[in-house]
């Protein structure tokens, strides 16, 4: 199992959080996933052999946020 944090832009509300939690969430092989709004930051817990990181990054921006600094 590995464990990645990714800063991300563009959360304002407790919707986005939803968003995230459950775009990230439902892809093959990811454990678990925390949101945290006021640092801006996605903890995701995944398994590497079903998904990869520059996957979860793709999904993340496809529901309209934007990865920094990764």
């Amino acid at each position: 199992m590995m464990q990645k944090v990714l800063k991300v832009e563009g959360m304002t509300c407790q919707h986005c959080v939803q968003t995230v939690s459950e775009t990230v969430g439902k892809m093959a092989g990811v454990q678990k996933v925390d949101v945290d709004l006021d640092r801006k930051e996605v903890t995701i817990e995944f398994d590497e052999s079903q998904t990869k990181l520059n996957e979860v990054s793709a999904q993340i921006v496809e529901a309209g946020f934007e990865i920094v600094g990764n």
